[in-house]
């Protein structure tokens, strides 16, 4: 019943193992097509930072392995201690798994880039329907050379930031308050509680109330117990 997840080349183990078939699987981009051909009953995906199959998780390399490690903290711990952990690791809080691998372009510093300045304005402002049109307007660009840059800078365009950073906000807010799903589909900007049900449950893979009754119920049994009286 134990989670198996190999980093960067590690998917090479997991597929003489026999772990990977019939499943799909990443590395490292330079030997995605090496894996492929010494594993054809493996689906290798060359384009994402990781795959979560549940039991058996693949990450491409370096940054990426970082990524997964923090996915997994996430799926146990929550989202305030996944990014409690980036924050002292100096790296991004959350890259989706299907972001691409290979970006060409350095994430930019503060003031360098126009999406340097752009993303933190967005992430305060997730509670308002903000929309491509928005974005493009605030980094006064069209939204073809914003989609251009956005592809460039976080390996994905910028609606599905946008949905990404809306979910991560939604499951912080099922993990730290006791708000009702109307109001956190208000805080995250999707509107609705049926609009967030439906987002929710198909980026996460469950509705919003199972999932802060698993996340309570988890951080229970994973909380110090007290020495037995006698």
């Amino acid at each position: 019943g134990a989670r198996v997840a190999s980093l960067c080349t590690g998917a090479f183990v997991l597929a003489a193992a026999g772990l990977l078939d019939g499943g799909h699987a990443t590395t490292h981009w330079a030997h995605t097509r090496e894996l492929a051909a010494r594993h054809p009953g493996v689906t290798v995906d060359p384009d994402v930072l990781y795959v979560d199959g549940g039991r058996v998780l693949t990450s491409a390399g370096k940054a990426a392995a970082m990524d997964l490690c923090l996915h997994l903290v996430r799926l146990d711990h929550g989202s305030s201690v996944a990014n409690a952990l980036a924050r002292r690791l100096v790296v991004p809080p959350h890259r989706d798994g299907g972001q691409a691998q290979f970006v060409t372009t350095p994430v930019p510093e503060p003031g360098s880039h126009p999406l340097a300045d752009l993303l933190p304005w967005a992430l305060q402002r997730l509670d308002r329907p903000l929309t491509v049109e928005d974005l493009a307007r605030r980094a006064r660009m069209s939204s073809r050379h914003l989609a251009r840059h956005f592809r460039a800078v976080t390996g994905t365009t910028p609606l599905h930031w946008l949905h990404t950073q809306r979910i991560r906000r939604a499951q912080e807010l099922l993990e730290t308050t006791d708000d009702t799903v109307d109001a956190v589909a208000t805080a995250t900007g999707m509107g609705t509680a049926t609009t967030l049900r439906r987002h929710f449950h198909r980026t996460v893979g469950v509705p919003p109330d199972t999932y802060r009754r698993t996340f309570r119920a988890r951080s229970r049994a994973d909380a110090p117990q007290p020495p037995p009286t006698r």
